[in-house]
């Protein structure tokens, strides 16, 4: 239930909750509004408030504010570090958000932007209440099973390909709703276990940093999406919990089991299947059944990598790395391969500066260094892991005939 109208929220959805001796102000804000902008202007110009929220993680207001930022990134470091999947992930949501920008005249996300401004103009506190994109992804994929997981990866893979026009059912739901959830298209309505983990959650997790950053204000702006309102008010009225403790929940992952029981499964499967092969058959089958394997794995996971436009040296890498990588928890031929890309081929700053545009056509993924290197790495895990099963029942059935 809104509050009375205050200054600057005249029209706009809003909520006010006390609690601990701080009033926040909750401005429900569409990211695709000018009508938002301007509130959240006339709000923090007011002048009635001493600290400000807003919907945002240190990541994504860099997006925003720091347009060089993505120039200054470290692409091998993604590569070692394991994120180049969360890369890509963030890579699909700039790209769904520059759809927008370009359809709708107004940049995404601009109110947030805005209020960031407009508090440090006035030398007022800024308050950045978002979980991290990468946790929020990561915290979604978990709770899907492995088809879900797929969905959502397609889902990602074709907001960077797909160069469409947003339809108009979709931007109204953007008005009242949340960019995550909206970048996941209709698939966040179909999937309980994400709309949990992008939304409910993250109303629950903006509820405990507002009661853990006001510090000494009493006058807290928050501003946030339409969709977070009445779920961010209502878990600042009732948690009852220590805002650390909700917190801290909110950012765990699930525990991976420390055993690798597939690569430990197929390596003994791999492995046997030689051992088999070299006592029963002699020289003769067991080398049969190992040249099998390292073609089945090598040339087709050298084939995505060609297919990606690798350098000659990545495709060899790539096909050296194939039969050998599936069998070791810690490699993967993949990240081998566009790690020898980016080394031999290192993207340049215009590479970097060029990739959200270059991504929104197919000849701009192979034309850009950073979207090959991507591409390398995705189609060189995918031939490797067709040749994985390819050369798995080719062994199989020489093992049972």
């Amino acid at each position: 239930m809104n509050a009375p109208i205050s200054d600057g929220l005249h029209g706009q959805p809003h909520a006010i909750v006390e609690r601990d001796g701080v009033r926040y102000t909750l401005l429900g804000t569409a990211h695709v509004s000018q009508a938002s902008v301007d509130a959240v202007r006339d709000a923090i110009g007011s002048g009635a408030y001493d600290a400000v929220a807003v919907e945002l993680d240190p990541q994504r207001l860099q997006a925003l504010t720091d347009p060089d930022a993505l120039a200054r990134l470290d692409l091998i470091q993604v590569l070692r570090t394991g994120k180049t999947a969360l890369f890509a992930a963030n890579l699909a949501l700039a790209a769904y958000q520059r759809r927008l920008a370009e359809q709708l005249g107004i940049e995404p996300g601009a109110e947030l932007k805005r209020a960031v401004l407009e508090a440090r103009q006035r030398d007022l506190p800024v308050h950045l209440i978002d979980r991290e994109v990468g946790l929020t992804f990561k915290r979604a994929s978990s709770k899907l099973g492995w088809w879900g997981r797929a969905k959502l990866g397609g889902g990602l893979l074709a907001a960077l390909f797909v160069d469409e026009e947003v339809g108009e059912e979709e931007i109204e739901k953007l008005k009242q709703g949340d960019m995550l959830e909206s970048s996941f298209g209709e698939f966040a309505s179909e999937s309980p276990q994400l709309y949990e983990s992008v939304i409910a959650e993250r109303d629950r997790y903006m509820a405990a940093r507002l009661r853990e950053s006001h510090g000494d204000a009493r006058e807290v702006l928050a501003v946030v999406g339409a969709g977070h309102l009445q779920g961010l008010a209502q878990h600042l009225r009732e948690e009852t919990r220590a805002p650390a403790t909700v917190r801290e929940e909110l950012e765990s992952l699930p525990q991976k089991s420390s055993i690798p029981w597939f690569t430990i499964i197929l390596s003994a499967f791999v492995l046997g299947g030689f051992a088999w092969g070299f006592w029963r058959g002699g020289i003769d089958v067991g080398s049969d059944l190992l040249l099998q394997w390292v073609l089945a794995t090598g040339v087709l996971g050298a084939i995505g990598c060609a297919v990606a436009g690798g350098h000659p040296l990545s495709i060899l890498v790539a096909f050296v790395a194939s039969p050998i990588t599936p069998l070791h928890p810690a490699l993967a031929s993949g990240t081998l391969s566009a790690l020898t890309e980016a080394w031999v081929r290192k993207p340049t700053y215009a590479d970097f500066m060029a990739l959200r545009d270059d991504v929104q056509t197919l000849r701009g993924w192979w034309r850009n260094r950073v979207a090959r290197v991507l591409l390398n790495f995705f189609l060189t895990s995918l031939g490797t892991a067709i040749g994985v099963w390819t050369g798995g029942l080719r062994m199989l059935g020489k093992l049972i005939g």
